[in-house]
């Protein structure tokens, strides 16, 4: 029941500050714009001016495989961001402005109150990637050729393993700071730190988290799925497990030290 509670607040204080509009609305211009940019790209030219006398451009036939797999690379870069920053304040602002010491005092067991707050987060993340791969999957199906429907969720399943770990390192963070700007800087610099292990290691260790996009290219084209995928996501979600676990530690040892 106190779950519940605090997982109902926590989504209705999203939608009272529009992230049930924007980030879903945001999600699709992310998912939507490289591959319509992508096909459409003679047409811009001309509108623009075109080319010189003389010049030309040969732009290879795109398959659709890689256009949609344009939309998951905005998503790294774009979304992730956009991700970190829903969350970065979804602990911290709280225990900032005393409101988690009100809310504790109930009492609610720790574990309750940082699995709602993530699981509400998660909703909305889920929700809004859903809509915007949604779209971007019409377009390619439209424009480049087909991705059948077994692709498409095997794709979307495998990458949002990926935002969960997202949603679940922010949420630690949360749980060690009361700054949510230092929450979003900790949580960028480590998952910038992650992306250069991996590119330095990805021969030796292809089943790091950062790893789950090149190896659902690889499904895409080979069209089955790679045992160094299965791996990278087991390991992502135990990896995610074990931050939520500390999580629940580093919190209630903070806020019983205060």
């Amino acid at each position: 029941m106190q779950w519940k509670t605090i997982f109902m607040k926590e989504l209705l204080e999203d939608w009272r500050s529009y992230k049930w509009i924007w980030v879903p609305l945001v999600f699709i211009l992310f998912c939507i714009m490289d591959p319509l940019s992508t096909y459409y790209l003679p047409q811009i030219i001309q509108a623009v001016g075109g080319l010189p006398d003389g010049a030309v451009i040969d732009i290879p036939e795109t398959e659709p495989e890689m256009a949609i797999m344009m939309s998951l690379t905005q998503m790294s870069m774009l979304g992730v961001l956009v991700v970190i920053t829903i969350t970065m304040g979804v602990i911290a602002g709280e225990r900032k402005s005393g409101v988690a010491e009100l809310i504790l005092v109930k009492p609610v067991r720790y574990v309750t109150y940082i699995l709602a707050k993530w699981s509400a987060k998660l909703l909305l993340v889920f929700v809004s990637y859903l809509v915007g791969m949604l779209a971007s999957w019409y377009y390619v199906n439209l424009l480049f050729g087909e991705i059948t429907i077994i692709e498409f969720f095997s794709l979307f399943l495998f990458y949002f393993v990926w935002l969960i770990f997202v949603v679940t390192l922010t949420v630690f963070y949360n749980t060690m700071m009361k700054v949510p700007g230092l929450v979003l800087t900790s949580t960028v610099i480590t998952i910038m730190a992650m992306s250069v292990l991996n590119q330095i290691f990805s021969f030796r260790l292809p089943w790091l988290p950062n790893s789950i996009s090149e190896h659902i290219t690889t499904m895409l084209t080979e069209g089955s799925i790679p045992n160094e995928l299965w791996m990278a996501s087991a390991i992502t979600l135990g990896l995610s497990l074990i931050l939520l676990l500390f999580s629940r530690y580093i919190f209630q040892t903070k806020e019983m030290a205060e």
